[in-house]
């Protein structure tokens, strides 16, 4: 572990520089300042708090459309309840602080091992912020620590790798795509026994866990989709489709819609082939592929999707973080701070 002057001098700024620019985003999402545009934080003071009153009798929030997760989205819904002296809104908002935080401690710890870096920490404390106040109305933050943690232990702990990768898959889906390139059967092993083990739990517990499934069948495409960019267009040119809030979201629905979020997914589709393909010839892996093949799978399937939101961001800061914990990951270059 390095402990030399400059590395100290450089996680004090990481760390001060963290400290005010979350501030930032607390005063906005506490409203203490009114960020400009639309109010980002009612997802959790109306949709959020209102899944939660439904979790606490016992069930899924089943017949509510927007509801489209995984069963483990439930423990981080439920979670302000662990804050009882709080609002529920209030303690979403300081969870997720708290868990921005743990990522920074994670990446500035592994970051200062022999052979590491400690740039992968600066992604994380410049990247977030730009995203705005959404970023902590929402609990993607929890689900990219957990893909985080998962990635640095990649390495030297494949099961423990392997259960956080379920874990997290079982709390919004993408988190499955880590294994990608994992090279360890005991990776894959953990990850299908954690898997079963926590939908066995849920299953047990609260029923209608799997009904996300189903949900999104009638959806449209959203508004800041890379297929939404046909529609853009085309309202300029009498196309008679209209922008509304459908399924939680801002979507384009209309005539043709249907047939672009098909072509969506079947991009969708050849992502995965091409990725499965290069996995299956790849013969030469080093210590940041996993890392890297975990970037590109991401990238990918939020390219190509049809539902991507501005908070799905969050996900590539946070893989962009781990990439670069390894100096000779991607296009990465030396510094003062490798």
């Amino acid at each position: 572990m390095r402990t030399t002057g400059a590395n100290r001098r450089f996680l004090a700024w990481l760390l001060v520089t963290w400290c005010l620019t979350r501030l930032v985003l607390l005063l906005f999402v506490l409203k203490v300042y009114v960020f400009p545009g639309p109010d980002v934080t009612s997802d959790v003071s109306v949709i959020y708090q209102g899944w939660y009153d439904v979790l606490r009798t016992g069930t899924f929030p089943q017949d509510d459309v927007t509801w489209q997760y995984p069963p483990a989205a439930a423990l981080a819904i439920l979670s302000p309840g662990l804050l009882p002296f709080l609002d529920y809104a209030t303690a979403f908002f300081v969870l997720v602080c708290v868990t921005d935080l743990a990522v920074l401690a994670l990446l500035s710890y592994a970051g200062r091992r022999t052979g590491r870096s400690l740039r992968g920490a600066w992604v994380w404390v410049v990247g977030v912020p730009l995203l705005g106040p959404t970023v902590y109305a929402r609990y993607d933050v929890m689900v990219t620590a957990v893909a985080v943690a998962a990635l640095l232990a990649g390495a030297r702990h494949p099961r423990t790798m392997g259960a956080l990768a379920a874990f997290g898959a079982l709390l919004k889906v993408w988190p499955a795509m880590l294994l990608l390139a994992a090279r360890r059967r005991s990776a894959w092993v953990s990850a299908v026994v954690t898997g079963a083990a926590v939908t066995g739990a849920f299953a047990l517990a609260l029923p209608g866990g799997f009904a996300f499934l189903t949900s999104q069948r009638d959806r449209g495409t959203e508004v800041e989709s890379l297929g939404a960019l046909v529609f853009h267009v085309a309202r300029h040119f009498g196309w008679q489709g209209e922008v509304r809030l459908n399924y939680g979201s801002i979507e384009f629905l209309g005539p043709y819609v249907s047939d672009v979020s098909t072509g969506a997914l079947f991009l969708t589709g050849a992502a995965f082939g091409w990725l499965v393909l290069w996995r299956l010839l790849a013969r030469h892996f080093e210590e940041h592929t996993l890392a890297d093949a975990a970037f590109v799978a991401v990238l990918m399937f939020t390219t190509t999707s049809r539902v991507i939101s501005p908070q799905y961001m969050v996900w590539l800061v946070g893989l962009a973080a781990v990439c670069l914990y390894f100096p000779r990951a991607g296009c990465a270059r030396r510094s003062p701070w490798s």
